[in-house]
């Protein structure tokens, strides 16, 4: 697997796009990112110190979860979510995977479980309404993500994107993008990896526009959120 200063020293533009209409393109999303993301922390401001609570209450655990991702250059960053798992998770991740030959399977392919016993009922009711990705606008503000890119990866799944891993890292990594809004984690990585890299090669503020409406619908309808 390709080290995270390898990704590094290895970035280049990805082909395809005028570089001059990239450059306009990510400036104007930057400045949607930062308007959109500050208007909707005020709007949601109250259901976020109410989901904290909440957290906190059901078994006095930290609110926010932290977790290492690759950003834009191959920077890592925290990305924020609400924590929608039992207090030490982490440490309870390999016995788990390693427990039946179906779930390591599963875990290899998706870098998800379905039906993880690790999740609470509260995170879980979080995730379905992808209440636990709040948090993240934080991280749109604090200019490690934006809201719409490829989906966040830990260092663990570089080696899944190969050579291709040149297009995730020439962006941020997003809130939302064509993963989110195709199918999530009814997807397969394969084909993640492909809408990755169709995303970065077709930037611009049209199709962040059209990926930030579509989101409402996938939202809604809950497809591949587990």
């Amino acid at each position: 697997m390709p080290s995270v200063g390898a990704i590094r020293t290895g970035i280049c533009a990805p082909a395809g796009a005028s570089p001059h209409r990239i450059v306009w393109s990510d400036v104007l999303t930057r400045a949607l990112d930062i308007a959109i993301a500050t208007l909707a922390l005020v709007l949601v401001a109250p259901t976020m110190v109410l989901i904290a609570i909440l957290v906190r209450l059901q078994d006095g655990g930290p609110a926010l979860y932290h977790q290492p991702r690759i950003g834009r250059g191959g920077v890592m960053f925290e990305c924020l979510k609400f924590r929608s798992m039992s207090v030490g998770a982490e440490r309870k991740l390999d016995q788990l995977i390693t427990r039946t030959g179906v779930q390591q399977l599963e875990w290899s392919l998706t870098h998800k479980l379905r039906d993880d016993p690790r999740v609470t009922p509260l995170g879980r009711l979080l995730r379905v309404s992808s209440l636990d990705e709040l948090p993240q606008l934080l991280n749109v503000l604090r200019g490690d993500m934006s809201l719409v890119g490829p989906r966040p990866i830990v260092a663990d799944e570089i080696w899944r994107y190969g050579k291709r891993i040149r297009h995730y890292v020439a962006v941020r990594p997003g809130l939302t993008g064509l993963w989110q809004v195709k199918g999530r984690n009814d997807v397969p990585y394969r084909r993640r990896v492909a809408m990755d890299v169709t995303l970065v090669r077709r930037r611009s503020v049209r199709t962040y526009c059209v990926i930030l409406l579509l989101t409402i619908p996938a939202v809604i309808r809950r497809q591949g959120v587990y």
